[in-house]
């Protein structure tokens, strides 16, 4: 069940506390006005990975999608330079 905000800031201390003790494994707080969930505290390290997920997911996606629109053709890099009138060899 969701803290108020006056009990989560009162609290702030004792769960910062229990956020180093317990580290990712610390259950994060939930709070908000007339205990409806608003907004949740919760250790950095648990924070940080929350990121590199959301990242992983977006990621996955765009491999995704770039296989479904993929035709299996491939252009190597001497087509394109040659197709573009550069000659490879006086790079």
């Amino acid at each position: 069940m969701p803290e108020t905000i006056s009990s989560a800031r009162e609290q702030l201390t004792t769960h910062v506390a229990r956020f180093r003790a317990e580290g990712i494994d610390a259950e994060p707080v939930v709070f908000g006005d007339h205990r409806q969930a608003e907004a949740v505290l919760l250790p950095y390290a648990t924070f940080e990975l929350l990121l590199d997920v959301a990242e992983d997911i977006a990621i996955a996606e765009r491999i995704r999608e770039r296989l479904a629109a993929d035709t299996g053709n491939r252009t190597s890099l001497a087509e394109v330079a040659s197709e573009l009138g550069i000659d490879l060899e006086s790079l």
